[in-house]
């Protein structure tokens, strides 16, 4: 997909690997000036390879670092046009029931599924309304529109993603700034591999499950969410606001079984 995004300034959090890097990799394969903003920063650094790239450390989790890297990026680039909130935890040792979930575990991820989005987009609400310009990209999950069972922190951090997209929707449009969010499906990240897809995954056999209800019978790509961000990002789309892009091969149309 080919999007002219020449004279651009786009920070992606999250950005050192997986989706993050997939979309800060089309942005600036489409002309953007792309910081790769990651908590870790040789990653970010190894990842932000292409001539218009630069990394970031970043912790979206703590304010102080969100404020500092804002003001860096506003320092260096004059603008920021493009925010996409891609950073993103979840838990692979507690897929137990709410009952039995450890209070510090749904901290630490509220803390950088939810919090983190809100920090940044704090910081980035303010000088992309002194533009009066700008996209704010959430990546959020179909676990935000349908709940899956033993995740409930990531479940309530990603549906609290989804309506802060549409509250910031009604803020931030009239001032100028578009704000979106992409929903995905099953991604073949690192993440997933680990739990379904990989030799050792932990949940290597329900991945026939996990495809049945998939129309496409495959998981999705970084680069297929990539595809949707751009499409959010285009100049020419200029009507789009306070959406949910839901990307999962069909997974959340309906049942795919016969009853």
């Amino acid at each position: 997909m080919q999007v002219d995004l020449a004279n651009h300034v786009a920070l992606v959090t999250g950005a050192a690997r997986g989706i993050g890097q997939a979309i800060a990799d089309s942005f600036a394969a489409n002309g953007a000036r792309v910081i790769y903003a990651d908590i870790d920063l040789p990653a970010a650094q190894s990842a932000a390879v292409h001539p218009n790239a630069s990394a970031l450390h970043l912790d979206v989790a703590d304010a102080g670092s969100v404020e500092r890297g804002m003001a860096q990026v506003v320092g260096e680039y004059g603008r920021l046009d493009i925010l996409v909130n891609n950073a993103g935890i979840n838990t692979l040792k507690h897929r137990v029931t709410i009952d039995e979930f450890p209070l510090e575990e749904w901290e630490r991820i509220l803390k950088v599924d939810l919090n983190g989005v809100f920090l940044m987009s704090r910081a980035a609400a303010g000088v992309m309304s002194a533009q009066r310009s700008g996209r704010i990209i959430n990546i959020a999950s179909v676990a935000g529109l349908v709940p899956l069972r033993l995740q409930s922190p990531f479940v309530a951090a990603k549906a609290g993603v989804v309506n802060l997209t549409r509250s910031m929707a009604l803020e931030l449009g009239p001032r100028g700034v578009l704000v979106n969010a992409i929903a995905p499906g099953s991604i073949l990240t690192d993440g997933t591999r680990q739990l379904f897809y990989g030799e050792n995954g932990s949940f290597k056999a329900s991945v026939q499950q996990l495809l049945d209800h998939i129309p496409l019978a495959r998981p999705g790509t970084p680069e297929e969410i990539a595809c949707a961000a751009l499409f959010l990002a285009a100049p020419i789309n200029t009507y789009t606001n306070g959406h949910i892009l839901t990307v999962d091969g069909g997974w959340t149309a309906g049942y795919m079984r016969d009853f």
